[in-house]
């Protein structure tokens, strides 16, 4: 089994239940949420398996010792103690040969968020494994990403984190005009919208290979909260 610390937006909120639909799957109660798309489905096979959502910690296996309860209370605490951040606009962007959605200019705090998320998480992650590095394909990362890959299981931490929800895999060059204007009409409600990063959810892979699910949600303090 694998834990993952995401940020995916309400069960019910518009964005989600659109690319749900557009993925094919929830990853909230895991059915289908669409007929088969031949179009579509090789596109999204690979996010639709993790589940609409932003990395704040990639996958990793527990530490001995560690089970699935103690992640999610550190996880319920660690949010409890976080104040929500505000991403004033979202937008659909192609980062080399996928399509996200990412922040038109993300802020400082999004950042900060996701390194106390790394190092918060750190100590309930079993080391990465041979094979699970060269997964990542060290040869083709920078010197700094190599570094945070064997330090901290995965290259793209701190200085190297961009927040992107993912809406497909690799589009070969060819296609990727379409697949763009496709994405730019199913969207278009939340291109240039805001989005509240104010909770954090804890996804779980039961075995290796499986679709991610959403094992619990826990929101953010609010500000009146604040001690």
């Amino acid at each position: 089994m694998r834990a993952a610390i995401y940020f995916t937006p309400p069960a019910g909120a518009p964005l989600t239940r659109t690319a749900a639909e557009w993925l094919g799957r929830s990853a909230f109660d895991g059915e289908p949420t669409r007929a088969p798309d031949p179009a579509a489905d090789p596109l999204v096979a690979s996010p639709a398996r993790y589940g609409f959502h932003a990395t704040m910690r990639a996958p990793f296996r527990l530490a001995e010792g560690v089970d699935l309860s103690e992640v999610d209370a550190r996880l319920a605490a660690f949010c409890a103690s976080r104040d929500p951040v505000r991403i004033a606009e979202l937008v659909l962007a192609r980062l080399g040969p996928f399509f996200a959605l990412v922040p038109e200019t993300a802020p400082p705090a999004l950042g900060e968020l996701e390194s106390a998320v790394v190092r918060s998480f750190e100590p309930l992650r079993a080391p990465a494994t041979a094979e699970e590095i060269a997964r990542r394909k060290p040869h083709k990362l920078t010197e700094r990403q190599r570094d945070y890959l064997e330090k901290w299981g995965y290259p793209h931490v701190f200085e190297e984190f961009r927040f992107h929800m993912t809406l497909t895999g690799k589009v070969p060059a060819a296609e990727r005009k379409p697949v763009e204007a496709r994405l730019r009409d199913r969207f278009a409600p939340f291109d240039g919208a805001p989005l509240a990063i104010d909770h954090l959810a804890l996804f779980m892979e039961p075995e290796p290979g499986a679709p991610f699910r959403v094992h619990s949600v826990h929101p953010f303090r609010r500000p009146s909260e604040e001690a």
